[in-house]
């Protein structure tokens, strides 16, 4: 079975998009070493992304650049799943799943998707639940040379848990992106099942 990874983009300061899911601050990333991308896109199956990207996406389409219009620039195919509670109303779109679930259900029928490759989470929030859950196994970061002064955090929970990181990797090839992957504390090796613990 393939893992369950969390990766982003983020600006300097900590948020993964800009107001409004705005994603054109990504033209000041620092451009990845040749065959990066695809190398990542050709691990995924599955994509869990959450309604208000995709509705952003779709409302930017025409605004967007070939880097932000799909995932992994358009290297990536396989299965998107969104989580909506609306799902009837994606139900035109041949390109996505929409469910209305739990994360944890979500995950499992990606599992059966993804077979051994892995599931790609997309989304602030949705990566939220699934950290509340320990769903997670990895998390791949990549740092953009920018300030946005708002938009969607990393990770933002006023009163929310701590959750600590065990550097995996440091990417020699995308040192400039700060190109780094990381696992739970609470998965590595011989650890407790929990920091908290």
């Amino acid at each position: 079975m393939g893992k369950v990874a969390w990766g982003f983009t983020a600006s300097i300061n900590g948020f993964i998009a800009g107001p409004g899911h705005d994603m054109s601050w990504l033209s000041a990333s620092e451009p990845n070493a040749e065959g990066t991308t695809e190398d990542m896109a050709s691990k995924v199956a599955v994509i869990i992304a959450g309604r208000d990207g995709y509705d952003a996406a779709k409302a930017q389409r025409d605004e967007r650049d070939e880097v932000t219009a799909e995932p992994y620039g358009g290297a990536w195919s396989g299965t998107e799943i969104i989580l909506t509670h609306r799902p009837e109303e994606l139900a035109d779109d041949p390109t996505v799943v929409a469910m209305s679930c739990s994360i944890s259900e979500a995950i499992g029928r990606a599992q059966e998707i993804a077979g051994d490759r892995d599931i790609q989470i997309i989304s602030a929030d949705i990566a939220r639940q699934a950290l509340e859950h320990d769903l997670i196994d990895e998390l791949q970061v990549f740092v953009a040379p920018v300030f946005l002064g708002d938009g969607i955090r990393v990770f933002h929970v006023p009163g929310g848990r701590r959750i600590d990181w065990e550097l995996m990797e440091i990417d020699e090839a995308n040192r400039r992106s700060f190109a780094r992957t990381y696992r739970p504390r609470s998965k590595s090796p011989g650890k407790g099942s929990s920091p908290e613990e």
